[in-house]
């Protein structure tokens, strides 16, 4: 109940952000990706996958405000122990992330660069909620469609990893204005 409670606070807030900022006369936009990573601790995962919702705030031209929910899970590696394979245990959670979008073109598509941060919250057994990071680049065409490449750190994020658990991820999306 209680990460319940959290999730649903936060969808709240993210709800009061876009209806309370009137950062630009500017339409938001909405992009829908899809996520495919590797795992930066290998220890204990194979590979991530996930999707997610970016709400976009233009402040100019070139500065926007995004926010980002969505889902990720890292896949975990199986062990084998000789006689026995023990199942590894996947680590899911739900990214509540805003932060600023800044694009080299004055035209504001084209190459950009990325800072969010927020927090995850965990889903599956054994996770908590963390602080979450995610640096990236990326490519933005005028036609919606939206390349990226992002590091995602996550600290703390499991009882059973220590320090950071983080991957590289391509971002495939599709944005339009609402």
């Amino acid at each position: 109940m209680k990460k319940v409670t959290k999730i649903l606070a936060s969808a709240a807030a993210v709800v009061a952000l876009f209806f309370s900022t009137n950062v630009s006369a500017q339409a938001p936009r909405l992009g829908i990706g899809i996520n495919a990573g590797v795992p930066t601790n290998n220890d204990y995962f194979n590979f991530t996958l996930g999707a997610d919702a970016r709400f976009q705030f233009d402040v100019a031209n070139q500065l926007s405000i995004p926010v980002t929910v969505g889902y990720t899970n890292f896949f975990a590696k199986d062990y084998d122990l000789g006689t026995t394979t023990v199942k590894g245990q996947d680590y899911g959670f739900i990214p509540v992330k805003a932060g600023l979008k800044y694009f080299f073109d004055p035209s504001g598509s084209g190459l950009y660069g990325l800072a969010e941060a927020g927090a995850a919250f965990g889903v599956t057994n054994n996770s908590k909620t963390a602080f979450i990071y995610s640096p990236a680049v990326g490519y933005a065409w005028s036609n919606g469609l939206d390349l990226g490449v992002k590091y995602e750190g996550i600290s703390k994020a499991t009882n059973y990893t220590t320090g950071t658990t983080g991957q590289v991820a391509l971002r495939i999306a599709y944005g339009f204005k609402l």
